[in-house]
């Protein structure tokens, strides 16, 4: 069980074995650039950055107290290492939160959960460059939630523990982006794109 497989890496860093580091960074390399190449859009600040979050992980593993999964608390360091890269280049939308009553009103997803097999490749393209140009406008706590949820897989508990706030909160802010990417994919998918 790779979680089983973590604890024993982290245990074995923590006694100064840095190839166990190095086996920690192969198995998550490529799952935090991904999820930094939500929050950047250039290929080689997205190296620099997942670069940057693994060395945080590494400075801070020897307080790392294991009351979370690794990878949730890598994801974390890796979210937040991505937003100050924003911060620090002043491309860094507001956050916006809403009531969790927003969140239960409806799932809001369908059609963000629908895009995967669009008839032409042509709409296809069109429809993930839509997908990716909305999850790029939202602010920045939206944007982070659904990145968490739709790309890397994570549950709300693991969103929670990443952002650092309530289940309900993430669930909320889940329904927004979701919301806000299907007003934004709509015409697309009724053929009323311009």
């Amino acid at each position: 069980m790779a979680e089983d497989t973590d604890r024993e890496l982290v245990r074995r860093v923590k006694k100064g074995d840095r190839a166990a580091f190095d086996l920690l960074f192969s198995r998550y390399q490529q799952k935090i650039q991904h999820l930094v190449a939500r929050y950047v859009r250039d290929q080689d600040e997205v190296l620099d950055v997942t670069q940057e979050a693994f060395i945080k992980a590494f400075r801070a593993l020897p307080r790392f107290r294991g009351e979370s999964q690794f990878y949730t608390w890598l994801y974390r360091i890796a979210v937040n290492t991505a937003k100050n890269y924003l911060a620090s280049r002043s491309r860094r939308p507001p956050g916006v939160d809403v009531d969790i009553a927003d969140g239960e009103q409806m799932d809001g997803g369908d059609y963000l959960r629908d895009v995967e097999s669009p008839e032409s490749s042509l709409a296809r393209d069109e429809l993930r460059e839509a997908i990716d140009a909305a999850i790029a406008e939202l602010p920045d706590d939206l944007r982070s939630a659904v990145t968490l949820r739709e790309f890397e897989g994570l549950s709300y508990e693991e969103i929670s523990q990443v952002m650092d706030c309530p289940v309900g909160t993430v669930r909320s802010r889940i329904f927004r982006a979701r919301d806000t990417i299907d007003q934004r994919i709509r015409p697309l998918l009724r053929g009323d794109a311009e």
